[in-house]
C-alpha cells in the first residue's frame, strides 16, 4: 500500500473509530446495539486483517467509510428512532418528513438505499480484481451480490427476531407495523446498486475506448460444447 494511500485510510479509520466509539456511550437500547454491531465488527475486522494484501481504492474505503457512519447512527438510536425529523426542525425550521411525504422514520429505508448505492462499487472492485470479470458480468455480478446479500440480511434479521423475541426483536427488525418493510429494504438497497453500476456505466463509456469491444466480447459464447454431457 502506497504511502498517501495508508495515510488516507488512517485518517478514515481514526475518524470512524471517534465517531462510533462516541456513539457507542449509552446508545437508546445496548442490547439492539450490540446486535446491530455483530456484522460491522466482522466487516471491519475483514477490511483491517487484508488492507496490506489486498487494499482497495481510495473511492471504495470512503464509500464503506460513508456506509459505516450511517449504521452507526441507527444502531446508536436503533433504526426506528432516529431523530432526523427533530434534527430537520432544528436546523431548518421544518419538518423533513412532511416536506417529503413521509408517514414513518425511513432512516432504515436511507440507509438500506445508501446499501447498495455506496457498497456496489466496493464489491465491483473485488469482482475485476479477484474473478477478472470483464464487460457486462463486471457491472451485472456486483449489483447481483448486492441484491441476494440484502436478501440474507433480511433473512438474518427475521432469525434474530425470532430468536430473541420481545421488544428487541421488534427494534432489531424496524418494520414499524409495516409488513411489506423487508420487501420495500431489498427493493431500495437494489435500486440503490443500480444507480452506482449506471453511473459506472456512464463514466466507462466515456472515458474508455474499448468500453463497447470489451462489452460484447462478454457477452460471446466461449464454449459451445454443453457441460454435463460426458
Amino acid at each position: 500500500m502506497s504511502r498517501s494511500r495508508l495515510r488516507f485510510v488512517s485518517v478514515l479509520a481514526v475518524v470512524y473509530l471517534v465517531v462510533w466509539s462516541a456513539l457507542a456511550i449509552q446508545p437508546y437500547d445496548r442490547k439492539d446495539w450490540l446486535l446491530e454491531n455483530l456484522l460491522v465488527v466482522a466487516g471491519v475486522g475483514l477490511l483491517t486483517a487484508t488492507y496490506r494484501s489486498f487494499p482497495l481504492s481510495r473511492l471504495s474505503y470512503a464509500l464503506v467509510f460513508t456506509f459505516l457512519l450511517l449504521h452507526a447512527v441507527g444502531a446508536h438510536y436503533t433504526y426506528a428512532e432516529v431523530p432526523y425529523d427533530d434534527w430537520s426542525r432544528a436546523v431548518f425550521g421544518h419538518s423533513f418528513n412532511d416536506f417529503v411525504g413521509w408517514q414513518r422514520n425511513n432512516f432504515d429505508r436511507i440507509v438500506h438505499f445508501a446499501y447498495g448505492l455506496l457498497l456496489a462499487f466496493p464489491i465491483r472492485e473485488v469482482f475485476l480484481r479477484v474473478a477478472g470479470v470483464r464487460g457486462f458480468w463486471g457491472y451485472f455480478l456486483p449489483l447481483d451480490l448486492t441484491m441476494s446479500s440484502s436478501m440474507l440480511y433480511e433473512l438474518i434479521e427475521w432469525l434474530v427476531a425470532t430468536l430473541f423475541g420481545g421488544e428487541l426483536g421488534q427494534a432489531y427488525l424496524g418494520t414499524q407495523g409495516d409488513v411489506w418493510d423487508a420487501h420495500k429494504d431489498m427493493a431500495l438497497a437494489s435500486l440503490g446498486a443500480l444507480i452506482a453500476m449506471g453511473i459506472n456505466v456512464a463514466v466507462s463509456r466515456a472515458t474508455r475506448h474499448d468500453f463497447a469491444n470489451e462489452w460484447a466480447e462478454s457477452l460471446r459464447v466461449k464454449r459451445h460444447t454443453p457441460l454435463g454431457e460426458t
